[in-house]
């Protein structure tokens, strides 16, 4: 990474290291100025660097933990690919509009991730096998947890640069990673790329492949499995493929039974609307109340409705911004999609005009009628959500379809319906925000489930 004539120049990283190509796709600011060149590479370097990262040996397992952690610290803390700490937020914040507080979070998770990468993948491990076919316990027979391949791609999002850390296990586990970045935020991908190979890991273990969208598919075919981000035309276009795990969106949901006295759990409501600027997928985008919901929607809305008006890049920024004219078509949407609720904020528009051709997306809070109204299940990339009555006869169907749900409540009966119910990844219950995601824990299953099995040895 460089800068040239104030423009900042992300380069491909290849097994040659740093490719600067001809197809040069200029990343505009939300401003609608020029301020990134991304280098764009064509199918044959794809498949050169595929074959590269096959071709390579893992590194040694400890060497590679290390690398990791290395990788994460000059992340967090240093200057990588000539972009300080302050400047990458700088860029992340000026392209994406997503809001200063979102590459804070990031920041802060991006060591605790990396110093324990290997230690959460071992949570995944089934108990009865083992890492090694050398462990005693094959002499009897047994099971060793092995790769379903060598070489993983990530169709990397844009949406919060806090997702990154959930691909770094693979690197633990001895998988060779080539990252499409997104080029709604390209500088995330880039940073750790060049910050893994800083540490140690070779131009033939992890590339960076940023790509047109014609191509974007060959980087998932050259490799044995792959992750990719996108709305739900994206997990229907890969939901057939065994070798591709899609992630969509979240619909992730909190729910209060009239056991509990929701006041208590107001503030953890709102974070969980909030956190992460509204823009990742275990933010609450759908409260589920038992009894009168307008109480609860009014309090959520009081709440969110002081929240600043700020351009990303201050630091006290929480909400995302975007150039103006994409705010109108935003708020032209979720207008349409509100009609027949109850608006408590937001009702009349949640742009709010910056005045520089840019525009903060403010809170929106609507109620509806029935725990079963379409817009329960419409997700955006700002804090708004719907707030919905719901009762034991409602049951688990409206709740469904949900990466995490956090429950409120003392019915264990319903506890087990909602724990069994195969739609719902992540269940949560009593005080604990949707966002809450420490190391270790599964997002939506454990990723190794997806890139390990166990085969059984007897020696």
């Amino acid at each position: 990474m460089s800068v040239m004539s104030d423009l900042v120049r992300l380069d491909a990283l290849g097994p040659g290291g740093a490719y600067r190509s001809k197809n040069i796709q200029t990343v505009k600011d939300i401003y609608g100025a020029p301020f990134a060149e991304l280098s764009l590479v064509p199918p044959l370097f794809v498949a050169r660097t595929m074959s590269a990262l096959r071709k390579a040996d893992p590194l040694p397992l400890e060497q590679r933990l290390d690398a990791i952690a290395r990788a994460g610290k000059a992340f967090a803390t240093e200057t990588v690919g000539g972009l300080s700490v302050t400047e990458y937020q700088h860029a992340v914040c000026r392209v994406s509009g997503l809001p200063w507080i979102t590459t804070e979070m990031a920041l802060e998770y991006t060591v605790q991730y990396t110093d324990l990468a290997y230690l959460s993948s071992q949570e995944a491990r089934p108990t009865g096998a083992v890492n090694d076919w050398r462990d005693p316990r094959t002499r009897n027979g047994g099971g060793v947890w092995a790769r379903r391949g060598n070489v993983f791609a990530v169709h990397a999002p844009g949406n919060t640069p806090s997702a990154h850390t959930l691909w770094l296990q693979s690197l633990a586990l001895g998988y060779r990673v080539a990252v499409r970045p997104s080029s709604r935020e390209p500088f995330s991908s880039h940073r750790w790329i060049t910050a893994l190979r800083d540490a140690g890991f070779g131009a033939d273990q992890v590339a960076l492949l940023p790509t047109d969208h014609a191509t974007a598919d060959e980087v998932v075919r050259g490799a044995d499995r792959a992750m990719v981000y996108g709305d739900d035309e994206v997990v229907r276009k890969y939901s057939s493929m065994a070798t591709v795990l899609p992630q969509g969106p979240g619909r992730s949901k909190f729910l209060v039974t009239k056991d509990a006295d929701w006041t208590s759990y107001l503030d953890t409501i709102v974070s969980s609307v909030s956190a992460h600027g509204g823009a990742a997928c275990i933010n609450t985008t759908a409260v589920f109340v038992e009894g009168d919901p307008a109480p609860v929607a009014q309090a959520i809305a009081e709440r969110l409705s002081v929240l600043p008006s700020l351009p990303p890049q201050d630091p006290k920024a929480v909400l995302p911004v975007k150039p103006i004219e994409e705010a109108r078509r935003i708020e032209q949407y979720l207008l349409a999609k509100a009609a027949g609720t109850t608006p408590w904020l937001g009702g009349d528009g949640i742009v709010d005009d910056l005045g520089d051709g840019t525009a903060v997306l403010r809170p929106a809070v609507h109620q509806v009628s029935r725990p079963d109204a379409p817009q329960t299940r419409v997700e955006q990339r700002f804090p708004c959500v719907w707030v919905a009555p719901w009762s034991p006869e409602a049951g688990v169907e409206p709740l469904k379809d949900t990466v995490v749900l956090t429950a409120v409540t003392d019915d264990e009966t319903l506890v087990d319906r909602l724990i069994d119910e195969p739609s719902i990844a992540n269940v949560y219950l009593g005080d604990h925000p949707t966002y809450w995601l420490p190391p270790g824990i599964p997002h939506d299953d454990y990723l190794e489930s997806f890139l390990m099995r166990t085969k059984a040895c007897i020696r």
